[in-house]
């Protein structure tokens, strides 16, 4: 209730028309249950009992139907949304929730991109047994053929295995860590010309994945897996309006690990703001027919500033 609907970069962005599908009551009770067992193989693995318990193999065989059944059923919802020719966003829920929507986009779509903004690269196989796990999820979509390439930006918390994938994927996986980014700033480069490169490694056609922990810490205190450092809001904010604006289609894009505090709503006013403006600014790249010269507030401002001089 807190988020204005007046958006600066996108002109009477709430008369576009947003609609949000009702949440699934039996997927959240399930999920609860799953999540209890999901919990004690984890347990077990970190007690080193793994090899010996008769539940793991069980409760993760389990969880990993699930997973696959959840995956199927939000393909279906999302083809047939698509079939109606709306654009699609989907609100997790942790990062494994848009697989299903990857692979309806890839029915839809010879190709495109993900721009992942992030702190994990999320490119684990299998991590601790479960497939479809948070931190598998661009694992599992580099192996749909119409993703022909993978854009992240914000990493900061990877592993070897991680790694090996993206020097073997020969440029289809392309990292812009946020170390890397932050060096570049304090020797002079600004995020106008970082974001040139990130949007100059995209093609035509992008899918936005955004895991809020992709955000400075302050931002999302209570998602699942912060991570020190990150981008600020409005540094997103602008990454995704150069997307929009360069000619570049949004073909959809998902939103997860917003977690609100239990006495506070700061994270859920912060995932509410950037919410509207993935909708907003998707929404702008499909009616743009070529690259549009940008027409914020703040050229305004600046042209009438120049105009005075």
């Amino acid at each position: 209730m807190q988020v204005d609907l007046f958006d600066a970069d996108v002109a009477d962005a709430w008369q576009r028309g947003i609609f949000l599908l009702p949440e699934n009551k039996k997927w959240k009770n399930e999920s609860k249950q799953l999540r209890k067992k999901a919990a004690r193989v984890i347990e077990l693995l970190s007690n080193g009992a793994y090899e010996k318990n008769k539940d793991v193999k069980k409760f993760t065989k389990e969880i990993n139907e699930a997973g696959a059944k959840l995956k199927n059923q939000i393909k279906q919802q999302c083809l047939a949304q698509l079939s109606k020719g709306k654009i699609l966003g989907l609100l997790g829920g942790d990062h494994s929730t848009p697989l299903g929507f990857i692979e309806a986009l890839a029915e839809k779509n010879s190709s495109f991109a993900i721009l992942q903004i992030d702190a994990h690269c999320d490119l684990r196989k299998a991590y601790e047994g479960f497939t479809f796990s948070h931190a598998s999820i661009m694992f599992n979509a580099l192996k749909i053929p119409q993703v022909k390439k993978l854009v992240q930006v914000g990493i900061r918390d990877f592993c070897q295995q991680e790694m090996d994938v993206m020097r073997e994927s020969n440029g289809r996986v392309k990292i812009f860590f946020d170390s890397d980014m932050r060096r570049g700033m304090y020797e002079g480069a600004t995020w106008k010309n970082i974001c040139d490169n990130i949007v100059n490694s995209l093609p035509e056609n992008v899918y936005v994945s955004f895991d809020i922990d992709g955000l400075e810490q302050y931002l999302c205190p209570n998602t699942g897996t912060p991570v020190p450092g990150g981008l600020q809001f409005e540094q997103a904010v602008y990454l995704l309006w150069r997307v929009a604006t360069s000619g570049k289609k949004i073909i959809g894009f998902d939103l997860n690990e917003v977690a609100p505090g239990k006495n506070d709503e700061w994270d859920a006013n912060v995932g509410a703001r950037l919410l509207y403006k993935l909708c907003n600014l998707t929404g702008l790249s499909q009616s743009n027919k070529k690259k549009v010269e940008t027409t914020s507030i703040a050229d305004e401002l600046l042209i009438e500033k120049e105009s005075s001089d």
